[in-house]
């Protein structure tokens, strides 16, 4: 039984047709096919099936594509093991997750890991997603910075490795002018008649705004829905329209005034998201405890 034939068919069953593995692996689909079918013959056992115009996994291919998460986690343990016993963990680590929560996290875990794990190389991407949709970027990098207001582990991340980071505050956003400013908390019923820049339908923040209809029976004015949190600082610091925006990243000396909302929960979950195997390298485990240092 070949291994890399486990390790082609755990990639088919995480990213879920030949194309995403080839693209994944750096090679063509006919050469992922060709492995495919090269690794039926030397099982004697179909591994795959046709559905429509792709493949699937047989009930075999499956079972060898869970066996082939074991051996991956295995062969990361040994491997962590041994940059251990070498004394130094090295090698580069991915990073991709929400720019709100790496602004805080990545420049001071840069700064440490320059000075505890030189050998240690962090390549930083910043993506701005669904909740649902960060576990797909586990195929692709090795560290995934996610968020939740629901629970520790973000939607979709079943069978994935999950450490929580850090809790972060959502406050109401508002410019320095207008009335509700002044407060030190708010509730629910206070928002209802304004106008709001909201986020698109399944980003966590758009559950606090669900909350607050669910909560007053009212649907609240959303005139916007924007991603970047930059773009909607900028709207909201010179009209009158809310928003809800992070604690420890938004700038308060630019126009803007952060109150705390009581009544609805409020509270997100900053969390790392990694495959199983790849959470066993020592290079990452080390930039973890960084991250988790910072937070």
């Amino acid at each position: 039984m070949d291994p890399r034939h486990l390790e082609l068919l755990r990639r088919l069953a995480e990213l879920g047709s030949v194309t995403a593995v080839a693209g994944a692996t750096y090679r063509t689909p006919s050469a992922v096919s060709q492995q495919l079918k090269q690794a039926a013959r030397e099982l004697g056992h179909e591994v795959v099936e046709p559905e429509g115009r792709g493949l699937k996994l047989t009930r075999a291919g499956r079972l060898l594509a869970s066996g082939g998460k074991d051996v991956a986690s295995a062969i990361a343990r040994v491997q962590a093991d041994w940059e251990d016993y070498l004394g130094e963990a090295a090698g580069e680590v991915k990073i991709a997750g929400l720019p709100s929560a790496l602004t805080y996290l990545i420049p001071t875990t840069l700064q440490r890991l320059r000075e505890t794990n030189p050998s240690i190389v962090v390549t930083t991407t910043d993506v701005d997603l669904a909740e649902h949709e960060f576990a797909g970027l586990t195929s692709e990098f090795d560290i995934v910075v996610a968020h939740s207001l629901i629970s520790r582990r973000p939607s979709n991340t079943e069978g994935l490795t999950v450490e929580s980071l850090a809790r972060e505050r959502i406050d109401v956003a508002m410019s320095d002018s207008h009335p509700l400013a002044r407060r030190s908390k708010l509730a629910p019923d206070d928002l209802v008649d304004a106008r709001w820049i909201g986020v698109p339908e399944g980003y966590p923040f758009a559950t606090i705004m669900s909350s607050i209809e669910h909560v007053t029976g009212r649907a609240l004015e959303v005139t916007q829905r924007i991603r970047d949190n930059r773009l909607i600082e900028a709207i909201v610091a010179s009209s009158d329209h809310l928003a809800l925006l992070p604690r420890l990243t938004t700038p308060q000396n630019a126009g803007l005034t952060l109150v705390p909302l009581t009544g609805v929960t409020t509270t997100r979950w900053v969390v790392a998201v990694m495959r199983p195997d790849t959470a066993e390298r020592a290079a990452l485990k080390r930039v973890l405890d960084a991250l988790r240092h910072i937070a």
